[in-house]
């Protein structure tokens, strides 16, 4: 095969290079991270030589964030092509989600993380099956809180499903799509919509707010995966024992309500409501003096800044939130604590802002966590793996005393 000049790489070159499969370079031409044009012949395409390098060097394993020297060494490790995190922010398949978040969707995005090329998960005609119980369950927990609402809603959702056990990859994708669509739907006590997952969010919960759909889209992507954080590891653990997406995502929906986890954004709103009619000095001066922590400040990794809740609150200024809540609160408690936002108080202001119902930031956390949960459970399904972590026994040594020896 003739060789390519320098500027360019062939198709093969170009895969080879990127050690991936045609379809997926095709995909990277689509996204705009490689450029392509005809070649000369004009019976193939050429493809940037430098763009394919620079993606290379993005995809590259990232040097080990400082910030994971406090991570117990002893924690389970595991390969996965997903995603990782940086000082820069987390990196979905090689693309960091803060650039994504300028322009793309959670719907993009999910194809991204779910390495999807051949078909369209989210094409208009792939909306979830809601059976006559998957309804009468909602309707009963309309009052329960939306992530309690959607556990009970999807137990019941894979019976609806006739493909909810297909081990094709593009099915698994598909099912990925109806399972999303039909949290967001659940969540927000809508039916099931081809819309893009944005609209449904900004029309029902902030329909006032001309700037809502478009940082509701930011917020989902931002959120749409942080490696294997709580509530993804335990996706991976149900997922390895054979469970169908629909299960396994109930058990990442119980792993986020957690305060150290996704309910850390309802304690972050409850400091955003405290501070509304209060001077910001005094209550963080008497807070630091008191011992107190300030929830959705702090980061195991992002020690000058979680870069996702930058993002978000540099939108939110943009779009006149007030700038008590997008500067001087967070300037004030780095300069008093040391530590540094985090994107739980970035969706806290972000709910405040758009005035949407309070709890719909956990809401949101899990509706964009969703698809990195899918993409995981796939990820584990198709390794085939059982998960099963051993023990340090630190107990009590068997022998002298033991509770047999005295019988």
């Amino acid at each position: 095969m003739k060789k390519s000049s320098g500027l360019y790489l062939s198709a093969r070159e170009a895969a080879a290079e990127l050690a991936i499969s045609p379809a997926t370079l095709y995909a990277y031409v689509s996204r705009g991270l490689i450029r392509s044009e005809p070649s000369v012949d004009s019976r193939s395409r050429r493809y940037r030589a430098e763009d394919v390098r620079a993606l290379k060097e993005r995809r590259a394993p990232a040097p080990e964030p400082k910030g994971f020297r406090s991570f117990d060494a002893d924690l389970p490790v595991m390969d996965s092509a997903i995603a990782t995190i940086t000082e820069a922010g987390p990196i979905y398949r090689g693309v960091n989600c803060v650039e994504l978040a300028e322009k793309d969707t959670l719907e993009h995005t999910a194809t991204l993380l779910w390495d999807v090329t051949a078909i369209d998960p989210f094409a208009s005609d792939n909306c979830p099956v809601v059976s006559n119980e998957m309804r009468a369950i909602a309707e009963a927990a309309r009052r329960a809180s939306p992530i309690e609402r959607s556990i009970a809603v999807l137990a019941l959702a894979a019976s609806a499903d006739p493909g909810a056990y297909t081990r094709a990859p593009d099915g698994r994708a598909l099912v990925g799509a109806r399972i999303v669509r039909l949290l967001v739907a659940t969540m927000l006590s809508a039916e099931p919509s081809a819309e893009p997952l944005h609209l449904q969010i900004a029309k029902i919960w902030a329909p006032e707010h001309k700037h809502a759909p478009d940082l509701i889209r930011r917020a989902l992507v931002l959120l749409a995966d942080h490696e294997l954080n709580a509530s993804t590891f335990t996706v991976r653990c149900a997922a390895s024992t054979e469970l169908n997406l629909y299960d396994s995502i109930i058990a990442g929906l119980a792993a986020l309500k957690g305060p150290k986890h996704g309910g850390a954004g309802v304690l972050a709103s409850q400091l955003v409501r405290y501070l509304i009619d209060r001077d910001v000095a005094p209550v963080i001066r008497e807070g630091v003096a008191l011992g107190e922590r300030f929830a959705g400040f702090g980061h195991g990794v992002y020690k000058r800044g979680d870069p996702r809740a930058i993002s978000l609150l540099e939108a939110l200024t943009r779009a006149g939130a007030p700038r008590k809540f997008t500067r001087e609160v967070p300037e004030r408690i780095a300069e008093a604590t040391g530590e540094f936002v985090n994107i739980d108080y970035a969706l806290a202001v972000l709910v405040h802002a758009l005035r949407s119902p309070a709890g719909s930031e956990l809401a949101l956390f899990a509706m964009a966590r969703s698809v990195g949960w899918i993409a995981h459970a796939c990820e584990q399904l198709q390794h085939g793996r059982l998960i099963r972590p051993r023990a340090r026994y630190v107990g009590p040594a068997p022998g002298r005393g033991s509770l047999l020896e005295s019988l």
